[in-house]
């Protein structure tokens, strides 16, 4: 799947992001897997609704951030498409 700036991510079906207070992380949890993102792929992760395009996304990482937008816009699209390959993210 190939993502651009005007796609709607969602999480896949059965995917859940649930912070795991025993533990003190956050998880991702699907049909019998899970797994633990790091603390960037966290940030994404929390803004991806359903509802926001990638460039929202980009824009919102950018200011909070104050880092260059076209550097995040490329680390956050290889991040979606690699989930998204996983079956983690939807469009």
């Amino acid at each position: 799947m190939t993502l651009s700036g005007a796609s709607v991510p969602r999480l896949g079906r059965g995917m859940k992001l649930r912070e795991d207070k025993a533990r003190g992380q956050w998880v991702v949890l699907g049909p019998e897997r899970m797994f633990v993102p790091d603390e960037i792929a966290l940030e994404v992760l929390r803004l991806v609704d359903g509802a926001r395009p990638v460039d929202a996304i980009v824009d919102d990482l950018a200011t909070r951030f104050a880092a260059p937008r076209a550097e995040i816009l490329g680390d956050v699209l290889a991040m979606l498409e690699d989930l998204a390959a996983k079956g983690v993210v939807a469009t």
